[in-house]
């Protein structure tokens, strides 16, 4: 650590007023990350930076515990469960007292049922939301489209797991590098761990392949998020290429998550947008599967979500031909589907096909991803030669529209509903709010939006929907909010719907299309702006809002 990297975040905390948020990153306990961060925090105390300690976990290291004092630790939260007092972090005290960075330690942490968030990287978003800037610790190990990485190389499950969207999201990423022959000798040394507990560690998980790879894994990780910030794609690069991702789910798929986590990172390797789609046959109602089924998707559907795909269902009788028109309208270049199940002999002598095998042959212009799912494998196996991007999309021109979402919508457009409303209610509130801007009829429009919905629901995420339709009269995009305080009545999701984003995009522009529903859907992963939409107490209040978030984000 430098203090060249020590100034850089001083003058991030100095001009802000969201708070930043700094990740030191590491391959494993012990190679420094709490010492580091607390260095720094005395660093900046020294600055005359309002500094305290939110919760450290010193693991019984004497050096980490001297380098606590001289900063002002908040008390930590006492709680019982099951005959058990557990201390956390006590996230109230700490907004209550306001210092300008908190030190928290462990980032992915679980904390104990009952507590106010059930991971500890939503009690640093709270304290983020509300101006206080954060540095923080976490192992590479705890990201979410790793864990079959993990699993399948080192041999454990890791339990505590956070969305690679928070580290991201992180304003400042620091690798703590040691070489593994240092960190093995620091083991021994007793500064990692107590004696009793040396000599097992040193033959599991601390083993010298284990600790490499891990290594490893975080300098890719690391890498990888430095391209990302690093990467401005040309205009027509991000508008023209249809190199959205899509992942294919079936309600009883096995090894679904894999899936998720390869779709995920394939989708941070291209910088794109991606989808996660469960095509809904007759005979997978609601009514027509278990209970158990029901779980596992849902289950799935909302792992989806946390690692950053917007979620929808489709309803359809022939699943390749719902696969292929949903991407043709998402612009997606690589679809990412699971091995297909076993034929029986008949099948074949008949002349029957796996989904794989009619996807194959139908697609024109986009890459298939077959993802080995049959035994838990991890391998992905692409067809041996690519197939063309199709001359007809690549020729599609871009939109000419502004990459402020603050910039597509007018007060008279969003539209706040106090109580609970009905699905039907909220899509025609909206619609009538768009067509406020524009020549084409309200009935029109709305019957437009409502088969789309019939095709597919989009109020199926969580906290947020995306209704929207492509319309031949319109020349323009527009896009209509609604905030709704107390959820969608009649519409069951695990956590209630609380921002509807009705879309509606010209016919004719595939490119505008994909651009604002990213647009929108960049704006619904932003929990501090949904935070801050549920006390809108007007619909100019709630666009000033959504330009304060923007102005945050530059």
């Amino acid at each position: 650590m430098t203090e060249d990297k020590t100034s850089s975040f001083l003058r991030l905390i100095r001009h802000s007023q969201r708070g930043k948020l700094k990740v030191y990153l590491g391959y494993c306990a012990g190679v420094g990350k709490t010492y580091q961060m607390l260095q720094e925090g005395h660093r900046l105390k020294n600055e005359g930076i309002d500094v305290v300690v939110g919760l450290v976990e010193t693991h019984g290291r004497p050096e980490t515990a001297r380098l606590i004092e001289g900063l002002e630790v908040i008390p930590r939260l006492r709680q019982e469960y099951r005959g058990i007092t557990i201390e956390e972090m006590d996230v109230d005290a700490i907004i209550a007292r306001k210092p300008g960075v908190a030190l928290i330690d462990e980032m992915a942490h679980t904390n104990v049922p009952g507590s106010l968030n059930a991971k500890r990287f939503q009690d640093i978003e709270d304290l983020l939301s509300v101006g206080i800037h954060v540095i923080t610790t976490m192992n590479v190990q705890h990201l979410e489209s790793l864990y079959d990485t993990i699993e399948k190389s080192i041999q454990v499950k890791v339990r505590e797991r956070l969305p690679d969207s928070v580290l991201a999201e992180a304003d400042q990423i620091v690798n703590i590098d040691l070489a593994t022959e240092d960190l093995q000798e620091r083991l021994k040394e007793g500064k990692i761990y107590p004696p009793s507990r040396i000599e097992t560690a040193l033959g599991n998980f601390f083993i010298t392949s284990n600790l490499e790879q891990l290594r490893e894994l975080t300098l890719r990780e690391l890498a990888s998020q430095i391209d990302y910030r690093r990467r401005e794609p040309l205009e027509e690069e991000a508008t023209i290429a249809p190199d959205q991702i899509m992942a294919c789910l079936s309600s009883n798929g096995p090894n679904s998550e894999m899936l998720l986590r390869y779709a995920s990172r394939l989708a941070g390797r291209l910088n794109r947008n991606w989808y996660a789609v469960y095509v809904q046959t007759p005979r997978e109602e609601a009514t027509a599967i278990d209970s158990r089924v029901q779980r596992l998707l849902a289950g799935t559907l909302t792992l989806a979500k946390q690692l950053g795909a917007m979620v929808f269902t489709y309803k359809g009788e022939d699943v390749v031909d719902t696969i292929l028109r949903f991407a043709r309208e998402y612009r997606v270049g690589h679809i990412v589907i699971g091995s297909p199940r076993h034929q029986s002999l008949w099948q074949k002598i008949l002349g029957g096909k796996t989904i794989v095998q009619r996807l194959t042959e139908a697609a024109r212009g986009i890459t298939i991803v077959v993802f080995d799912t049959r035994k838990g494998e991890t391998t992905a196996l692409k067809p041996a030669e690519e197939p063309p991007v199709s001359s007809t999309e690549a020729a599609i021109a871009a939109p000419a529209v502004s990459p402020a979402l603050s910039n597509l919508v007018a007060p008279q457009r969003i539209v706040i509903w106090d109580n609970a409303a009905a699905k039907q209610e909220i899509i025609g509130g909206l619609v009538k709010a768009a067509c406020a801007s524009i020549d084409t009829g309200y009935e029109n429009i709305l019957a437009e939006v409502l088969e789309r919905e019939k095709q597919g629901s989009t109020f199926f995420n969580e906290a947020v929907a995306f209704p929207h339709a492509r319309i031949d009269s319109i020349s323009a995009p527009v896009i209509a909010i609604g905030i709704t305080k107390k959820g969608v009545a009649d519409v069951k999701t695990d956590k209630p719907i609380e921002c509807v984003f009705l879309i509606l995009t010209p016919a004719q522009d595939l490119s505008a299309h994909v651009q604002i529903l990213g647009l929108a859907a960049e704006a619904a992963r932003n929990r501090h702006l949904l935070q801050m939409l549920k006390t809108a107490q007007s619909a100019d209040e709630a666009l000033s809002m959504i330009k304060d978030c923007e102005l945050l984000q530059v």
